[in-house]
């Protein structure tokens, strides 16, 4: 009987093994987890969770009933190192596991922050269960919040913490790595209006304190008060075991286009993998639910007798404030943008262009404009501008317009 391990219980690894399942595959699928319980979602847990909004049940992918009808073996521990040649994995409690196919699932961690103090009590992250759980009875007791990275994470703690927060960031826009300046702008201003403090082009040099933090040092020598400090400078891919298994590695573990990993009996999936991305038109290494599960299903299917080469459409979406922003597609290398919708009434996108073909579409509070994107992302050839520009940068115009010439 073939058995495949999965090594991480994340989001991509509980889909792996569920996606290995609903295509037919009736050989031994193992799950390995280095948290305790059933595999849960990360998402919520900067949203939700945090607010007190959903409760643990809720953040569950599923419950444990569903382990046992679909006889996928959930194993906690912590795996130590990957023997290519035995083609095992052994784990911290001696154990060890056979395998045909292992997928690596070992998704990030959060990158620390390498200035004095960082260690103090009262200076937290948000990854797992565990830190938003201490992050909520810190709040609680909290008086001044400092928020040391204006991405995602950053954003989110700060608006679901029921207070106004300090957000410290280093670059000169909120949401630099991910969105368009004219998106940053907007999110900088929605935040300032919930009565958060937003400090940008503001490194942090030092965390000051005893038993407890107390201050944040700016890069220009001042001193913000703090009695709790979130780091969310951003991840890095946990990719000590494939590293020391041989594989090759470069911000994350280097795959192809199937996902395969240097040992073609292994593959790499989720937050850890460093793979060819079609829309990128270059290596990438995503971070998002749908990159996730996506890459899942993709490995499953190979497993399956169904190998295609990965080429999913990137997608990502956040809640700030009231606002719900969607992405779809690549941002990397625009050269123009345009805004549609009405902006002052907090509903618009903005649609990005490379050499006049559109590459990526930011929707705020606009989720029609949302799904046009990705459809108008699987046509080939992509909407050029001046097509666009024809139809008034209306998205569902223009599939509209096309389908008629079609």
């Amino acid at each position: 009987m073939s058995t495949v391990l999965v090594v991480g219980a994340g989001q991509s690894g509980f889909q792996a093994a569920a996606s290995l399942r609903d295509r037919g595959f009736d050989g031994r699928v193992v799950l390995v987890g280095d948290e305790p319980g059933v595999p849960y979602q990360r998402p919520p847990l900067s949203k939700a969770y945090l607010a007190g909004t959903a409760g643990l049940e809720q953040l569950h992918l599923r419950g444990e009933d569903f382990f046992a009808e679909k006889d996928i073996e959930l194993v906690d521990a912590r795996v130590k190192s990957i023997d290519r040649a035995a083609h095992r994995i052994h784990l911290e409690d001696d154990q060890e596991l056979a395998y045909d196919h292992l997928v690596v699932a070992t998704g990030a961690r959060n990158r620390a922050l390498p200035v004095p103090g960082a260690d103090l009590p009262g200076v937290l992250t948000l990854r797992t269960l565990g830190d938003a759980d201490q992050l909520r009875a810190s709040l609680s007791e909290a008086r001044n919040v400092v928020v040391v990275g204006g991405g995602f994470i950053g954003l989110e703690f700060a608006s679901h913490a029921g207070r106004p927060v300090t957000v410290v960031e280093a670059q000169d826009r909120l949401l630099n790595r991910v969105a368009s300046p004219e998106i940053s702008e907007y999110f900088a201003e929605l935040h300032r209006e919930a009565g958060h403090t937003v400090l940008l082009g503001q490194g942090v040099s030092a965390l000051h304190g005893d038993s407890q933090v107390r201050e944040v040092e700016l890069s220009d020598g001042s001193r913000l008060p703090a009695d709790l400090v979130v780091i969310a400078v951003g991840v890095v891919p946990e990719t000590a075991l494939a590293e020391a298994a041989g594989l090759d590695v470069a911000n994350g573990v280097v795959v192809d286009e199937h996902l395969r990993t240097s040992d073609p009996r292994i593959f790499a999936i989720g937050d850890c993998a460093n793979f060819p991305c079609v829309q990128a038109g270059a290596a990438t290494r995503l971070e998002s639910v749908q990159n996730a599960v996506d890459q899942a299903r993709c490995v499953a299917a190979a497993l399956t007798g169904t190998e295609e080469p990965y080429a999913s459409l990137p997608w990502f979406w956040t809640d700030q404030s009231g606002a719900k922003l969607q992405i779809a597609g690549i941002l990397a290398d625009a050269d123009r943008t345009v805004v549609a919708g009405d902006r002052e009434a907090g509903k618009f996108s903005v649609l990005s262009f490379r050499d006049d073909v559109l590459i990526a579409v930011e929707s705020v509070n606009r989720p029609a404009d949302h799904i046009a994107a990705r459809r108008l992302f699987t046509a080939d050839p992509h909407p050029r501008y001046a097509d666009l520009e024809a139809s008034e940068f209306d998205l569902k115009a223009h599939m509209k317009a096309a389908s008629t010439r079609g």
